[in-house]
Formats: C-alpha cells, structure tokens, sequence
C-alpha cells in the first residue's frame, strides 16, 4: 500500500472475508465507485472525479455524512486504497484481495483519527468494527450475485 492505516490512530479496524467469485469481479465491483449505493446499504451518493486511479479524487456521502476521499493505491486485482476526510476525522481505508482458486479472499483496514475518534474512541471503534464486516459482507452478496 501506498499508504498504510495507522495502528497508533485512536480507532482502527481490520477484517477479511472469503468470497466465492473470481478476483477480478470482485475489484471491478469494490472499484466502480460511481455504483457503490447499488450494494452498500449506507452509501446514497458519489461523484468521482476523473478515472478510478492513483491520485484520483472522489465525494460521496454515507450514514449522513460526506467524504471527500483520494485513492492512495489502485493496483488491479491486487491492492486499492483511499484516504477520506470529514467533520472531524480522518481516515485510510485498504483493501487487499488474495486469489484462491475461483474464489477471492478480500482484507480490508481502516484507521481514524481526529478529534471525534479520539474523543469518542469507544464510539468509532464499534461503529468502524460493525462498517467494515458489513462492507465486507455486502460486497461478497454483491459479488457471488454478479458471479452467478
């Protein structure tokens, strides 16, 4: 990863899935931003700016709140992250995606920090904790879906 999630930020998450599609299915769903509300439950809006790569910017807007996020990372099939801002936090988000066999093993990290997740630490971390099984979970329906 260009940029790695920070261990030492007040909140952080990690957690992995195995999905039953081939890898590329899976990047191409996780990766086509512009359709993120089709299979996030939380996701209601997201404009990207420019072509999904490195350096690339992107707004979207979930569970009320709007990001203003940068992709760090975008190697095909293999590795895709992002930094976001909003009020208050900060955070980078990564992804890693393991091929075996016709299925896919995707990991996902996230760190936080700023004020809120450091003043509200116990908060955030059940929140980030509960948001990144579900994304997980949602994109493993999403993919095996698509797969079918």
């Amino acid at each position: 990863m260009n940029i790695p999630i920070n261990k030492n930020a007040p909140v952080w998450s990690m957690n992995q899935i195995e999905i039953n599609s081939p890898q590329d299915t899976v990047w191409g769903i996780l990766t086509d931003i512009k359709n993120w509300q089709n299979w996030q439950k939380k996701v209601t809006e997201t404009v990207v700016l420019g072509t999904i790569e490195e350096g690339a910017r992107f707004n979207w807007k979930a569970g009320g709140l709007s990001f203003k996020s940068k992709i760090h990372t975008a190697k095909p099939k293999s590795m895709f992250g992002w930094t976001g801002k909003t009020i208050g936090a900060n955070a980078i988000h990564n992804w890693t995606f393991e091929e075996k066999g016709n299925k896919t093993i995707v990991t996902v990290e996230e760190s936080l920090e700023g004020v809120f997740p450091k003043l509200f630490r116990g908060y955030f971390q059940r929140n980030l904790d509960s948001g990144v099984l579900d994304n997980l979970k949602e994109l493993k329906v999403a993919a095996e879906i698509k797969s079918k």
